[in-house]
């Protein structure tokens, strides 16, 4: 059963208010506990703390929602609802899920839905795989993958990708090597080249600027060949 999402509607226009809460009803897990014509009721609002999610507008006043926004130290999920195109770049550097222009369609309105939901089920992925080191979770293909750490043979920059080798196979994500390295833990990964990241235990052995990995012969960067050694020896 799909947890039931606590929404707070922020607007100073009544019709934008009743069309938000109109679309909020149709949805089954979606519940409405506070509808508000300004930032400052929003802000009271959120006080309460059983906010989950937050459809605000941008251009009220007083105090605009972008505004509002920057002063929450602890927001829930935030869509943005608006007639104004040009602020969606700000938006998305307050972390909102998505940005809706209005007029928007229910189905539209449903996919932002959507989208709140996936961030929520990373958020919980990425703590799990905190509280489990065996294993890390990978967006890929639209899914998320658990990827078993002790099964990885070497990781590949591609591209605006990363392709992680697992035994004759491999998946592909999109993100950098530098993100993906800040999830992997330092005492057994180790960034060898600004292309390649191997597991310690995978390194048969270091000859010159290269290593023998998984049958593979990888480079090693000048910058990165000192610190290899000294992991090695500690090894």
């Amino acid at each position: 059963m799909k947890k039931q999402k606590n929404c707070v509607v922020v607007d100073d226009e009544p019709i934008a208010r009743a069309i938000v809460t109109s679309y909020i009803e149709q949805i089954p897990n979606l519940t409405i506990i506070k509808q508000c014509k300004d930032a400052f009721e929003a802000m009271e609002a959120l006080e309460e703390g059983n906010a989950d999610l937050l459809f605000l507008d941008i251009n009220m006043p007083k105090l605009s929602g972008l505004s509002m926004l920057r002063t929450l130290a602890n927001p829930p999920q935030v869509i943005i609802t608006t007639a104004y195109p040009e602020f969606a770049i700000e938006g998305f550097e307050l972390s909102v899920v998505d940005y809706l222009l209005k007029p928007f369609s229910f189905e539209r309105f449903v996919q932002a839905v959507r989208k709140a939901s996936k961030s929520t089920l990373i958020e919980k992925t990425e703590e799990i795989t905190k509280k489990n080191p065996d294993f890390i979770f990978v967006k890929a293909d639209q899914k998320l993958v658990r990827v078993m750490l002790d099964e990885i043979q070497f990781i590949e920059a591609y591209g605006n990708y990363i392709k992680i080798h697992v035994h004759g196979s491999w998946i592909i994500s999109k993100q950098t090597l530098t993100q993906f390295e800040e999830e992997l833990p330092s005492d057994t990964f180790i960034r060898i080249h600004k292309s390649y990241i191997v597991p310690l235990p995978r390194i048969d052995y270091l000859e010159g600027n290269q290593v023998l990995v998984a049958g593979k012969f990888l480079p090693v960067g000048k910058a990165h060949r000192n610190i290899l050694i000294n992991k090695l020896s500690k090894s």
